[in-house]
Formats: C-alpha cells, structure tokens, sequence
C-alpha cells in the first residue's frame, strides 16, 4: 500500500467508499508509523502530554468503537473508555502490538461493513453517547472519525521525527 493518502483524482465508487479509503489510509498509516519505531520507542513518550505510540494506536480503536459502534449503531459496548485509565491514556504492558494492531484492524472492519452498507444520511441510534442531543448522521460522524485520525496522525509523525533524530546514524 501506498504512504500518499487517496488522491482526490483517481475515482471512487461512492462517497461511503470515499469516507472508507480514507479511514483505511489513516489507519494502516498510524499501524506502519508504530511499527517502524523500536520496541522501545513504541512504548515510549516523548510529549509532554505523556502518550506513547501504542496508546495513541490503543486510542484509536476506541475513537472507532465509540462513535461507530456505541455512537451511531447505539449498542452497548461495555466500557467504552477503555483506552484510558486514571485520566489518561493506558496500554498494560502484557498487551502486545500485535494484539493491539489487531484489534483496530478488527474494528476498523466492522467501521468499513457498518459504513458500505449504510445511507450517509442515516440519522444515528439514540445512545449515551450523545449526552441527550440528538444522534448525528453517519456522514457527520464519519466526518469527525476522520479529523480525529487525520490529527492523531500528524502527531504520531513528529513523534517518530523525534525518534530519528535521536537515532544514531
């Protein structure tokens, strides 16, 4: 797969596949970013903010599963807050990077089913999730499932920047 993100002239069947190709860009790109770093370096923060790759790629899954699943398809996802634990970002340290990559690849495909066989239009179910607002349409959470990845990205790479330069040569 290509580093460059869908190019914006190269056709796409619908806009569903649209939303899809670029979720799957972010996606494999934050998996590819995490997985190039040292073992080290993924469980690692270089920020002030105290993340670490791994949480970041561990928050991501839940950024899916909350506004897909527990948002829009309003099911009961148990805990939807699991990426965190005392206020911040957690990955226990027997959580493995396979095991973590493969639960966002897991919950990105039910992303991509729930998104290819669904109207953009389609209000969403009623949940906790939207705090007694009306549920939005799939188009509008798609729309912010997809900044959230676009930003988290952009952090993730200054973050293995940072990494490189202090790689010796």
């Amino acid at each position: 797969m290509s580093d460059a993100p869908p190019s914006p002239t190269t056709p796409i069947g619908s806009r569903n596949e649209v939303f899809t190709a670029y979720l799957d860009h972010y996606r494999s790109t934050v998996i590819r970013t995490v997985e190039r770093l040292s073992e080290a370096e993924q469980r690692h923060s270089r920020l002030a903010s105290g993340w670490t790759p791994v949480e970041l790629l561990k928050h991501l899954r839940h950024v899916e599963l909350r506004w897909i699943m527990w948002g829009f398809e309003g099911r009961d996802v148990g805990y939807p807050w699991g990426d965190r634990r005392d206020d911040r970002w957690h990955v226990d340290p027997s959580e493995s990077l396979a095991e973590l990559v493969a639960v966002l690849l897991a919950q990105g495909e039910h992303t991509r089913e729930v998104v290819l066989a669904t109207d953009l239009a389609t209000v969403g179910q009623p949940s906790e999730r939207w705090d007694g607002a009306e549920p939005p349409t799939l188009e509008r959470v798609l729309f912010h499932l997809l900044q959230e990845y676009a930003r988290h990205t952009g952090h993730l790479d200054i973050v293995a920047e940072l990494a490189a330069a202090d790689t010796p040569a």
